[in-house]
């Protein structure tokens, strides 16, 4: 059983992450509230996302998974203005997930959970970890994408630096360490990472948000951010390009 009420805007941005990854999820829900884990068709990014009880307006769950095509979805919520409630109801009967927005119902069909990955997190150890306002990230993003489909990201106990390299062109966005709001790193570490995978992760972050990144050399990134005023949490890993790919 699963029948809830959630403000148009938190539910667009749990669908926001998951679209930079896949086209369909699994959503399993219990009483606590929503817990998804996604990894790109390329196993080159993954997402953990969970959203509090709290975080809906209404909310009634058993112990559920609901196999969900993210872009039909999507596309109902389009139809809702700001602040909107949207109202979600599991038909078990029907196999379907019946959305109601303002006066619009909507029923879609679920996918088949069988065919859906629930991958597990590794546990990685990284030794650096910082935290700075995403819209940083997005500038040095911005500069880059007409240089290089990849950027590379290097911290020092001095401070954080994103740079692009391309066949003529050069992009640099260096942040000293008053830029940075918590800065954990004894050691120079630096790697390389698709931009449009990462473009895209930053973009799910809310507008003014900060993000903690964490990472190693040659190791996977993960970054970290809330959303849903806090109710919500967001962990994405991305592998890193190894020079020379």
């Amino acid at each position: 059983m699963f029948e809830a009420e959630i403000k148009n805007e938190v539910l667009k941005e749990v669908l926001t992450v998951i679209s930079t990854l896949v086209d369909e999820a699994k959503f399993n829900f219990n009483q606590q509230g929503l817990q998804l884990k996604v990894v790109d068709p390329a196993h080159v990014a993954m997402a953990d996302i969970s959203l509090s009880s709290k975080a809906f307006e209404s909310y009634k769950a058993q112990e559920s998974s609901l196999g969900i095509d993210i872009k039909k979805l999507l596309d109902v919520i389009k139809l809702a203005k700001a602040g909107d409630i949207i109202k979600l109801t599991h038909d078990e009967e029907k196999n379907s997930l019946i959305v109601k927005v303002s006066n619009v119902t909507r029923r879609m069909q679920l996918v088949d959970t069988t065919s859906l990955s629930d991958p597990k997190v590794p546990n990685l150890s990284l030794p650096v970890k910082l935290k700075l306002e995403a819209q940083h990230l997005s500038q040095g993003i911005r500069a880059s994408e007409s240089v290089s489909d990849h950027i590379t990201l290097a911290v020092t106990p001095e401070g954080f630096e994103l740079s692009s390299k391309g066949d003529t062109d050069f992009v640099n966005l260096k942040l000293p360490k008053d830029l940075i709001k918590e800065l954990n790193c004894s050691e120079t570490v630096r790697s390389m990472f698709s931009l449009s995978y990462f473009a895209n992760m930053i973009k799910s972050v809310s507008a003014g948000g900060d993000v903690s990144l964490s990472l190693g050399t040659d190791y996977p990134i993960m970054m970290e951010f809330e959303m849903a005023e806090g109710k919500g949490k967001v962990k994405y890993l991305l592998a890193p390009r190894i020079e020379g790919e």
